[in-house]
């Protein structure tokens, strides 16, 4: 039986090289993100003796997601394949994005935070973050809407606040439930409504403290690329994985990237609601934009793409020398894209119908573009030898 790292393995800085991957949010358009991971999925497979029991888990040390990415990473660091997280993930938007004329009106989230807590309860059931069966490490990223902090929580024991001193009233991270942690990064604001995670104790007159937690998008970490980085080599984080274009990896792959030139005629027509919830989506686009440029900037990559006009691809890598190795794959929701790379007629409205991230008819298509794309952009060149573990 083949033998791939443990969890202490796949954490412990001595233990290399490492692999990150990063997983980002968007609602819905997860499924764009389970199609490349497929094909990620069976390359990494057939480079590790085509091991029917092979998983992502296996291969990378930490797993990293915001919003629906959180709901992906948190599966596959239990060791699920990408076709079971498929099946958790469909049944999931099917339940948790039924509309109800319950729900309309500005006051109310647009869908029941309810359901989200049902779904994620049965895949994750009662684990709570120092659960003995993760197979990996685990980032998931929120935001505390009470301070205005973004959370990075992670799986990590020897992490500042994963366990409690022995007179703290703190409650530890560990204890935090993984399906509240999720849920957690997934509390979009319009869309759902926070979750309230007990962070302290009673004690000494002083009440329980609770925390309000909405969707880790609303910070600069809707693509937790950059954030995992610091998270593996920062030493606050206590990971304090070595850096170095064949010392460390992070693949990075998106829910897809909106046209800005599309369908923004009439904007002035509409509510203060709907430019609220348009200008927070175009902030999203803007930090997403921002990491995958200080990404590149940061190493070496065969995936990079154009960021812009002026600056074209971020290069030379800051300080002449890449701290890693870096993927991403993302579908860019353009027609000239779309065409180029995937071979796909796809009209400006089709596209543009795409870009929703609450919309359930939409999955068979991002289903079928996910999986297209996983094969078009995928490639066994990009993951380099130096990075493989032959199972022993």
């Amino acid at each position: 039986m083949a033998r791939y790292r443990s969890f202490a393995e796949h954490l412990a800085p001595d233990v290399g090289p490492k692999r990150i991957l990063a997983l980002d949010g968007g609602g819905l358009r997860g499924v764009l993100t389970l199609g490349m991971l497929r094909e990620i999925e069976t390359l990494l497979r057939a480079r590790h003796g085509d091991d029917p029991d092979f998983r992502l888990c296996d291969y990378f040390d930490l797993i990293a997601g915001t919003s629906t990415g959180a709901i992906i990473a948190a599966a596959l660091s239990l060791g699920m394949s990408v076709d079971e997280v498929h099946g958790h993930y469909m049944r999931l938007g099917q339940l948790v994005f039924k509309r109800s004329l319950l729900r309309w009106g500005a006051l109310r989230a647009k869908f029941d935070g309810d359901k989200v807590r049902e779904s994620l309860v049965g895949v994750y059931g009662d684990r709570r973050l120092d659960s003995q069966d993760f197979r990996t490490g685990l980032l998931v990223v929120t935001k505390r809407l009470d301070t205005g902090s973004a959370w990075p929580i992670t799986n990590n024991p020897d992490s500042k606040y994963f366990k409690s001193g022995a007179q703290a009233t703190t409650i530890p991270n560990g204890e935090y439930p993984l399906w509240q942690v999720v849920r957690a990064s997934t509390a979009a604001p319009y869309f759902f409504d926070p979750e309230t995670i007990g962070i302290g104790r009673a004690a000494a007159g002083l009440k329980a403290l609770k925390g309000d937690f909405v969707d880790g998008g609303v910070s600069p970490s809707n693509n937790p690329a950059l954030q995992a980085l610091m998270t593996a080599t920062m030493e606050g984080y206590r990971l304090s994985w070595p850096a170095g274009e064949n010392k460390l990896l992070v693949v990075s792959v998106g829910t897809g990237k909106s046209n800005a030139e599309v369908g923004h005629a009439g904007i002035v027509q509409g509510t203060a609601a709907i430019h609220a919830v348009l200008s927070l989506k175009a902030l999203m686009e803007d930090c997403a934009d921002q990491v995958e440029t200080v990404m590149q900037w940061l190493s070496r990559s065969p995936t990079a793409r154009r960021i812009d006009r002026e600056i074209d691809k971020a290069q030379p890598p800051l300080g002449g020398q890449a701290m890693c190795s870096y993927l991403r794959y993302n579908v860019l929701l353009q027609s000239d894209w779309c065409a180029e790379n995937l071979g796909e007629t796809l009209g400006a409205k089709a596209l543009k119908n795409l870009e929703v991230m609450d919309e359930p008819d939409n999955i068979p298509e991002l289903d079928r573009i996910g999986r297209l794309a996983g094969k078009k952009l995928v490639k066994a060149g990009h993951f380099e030898a130096a990075f493989d573990t032959p199972p022993s």
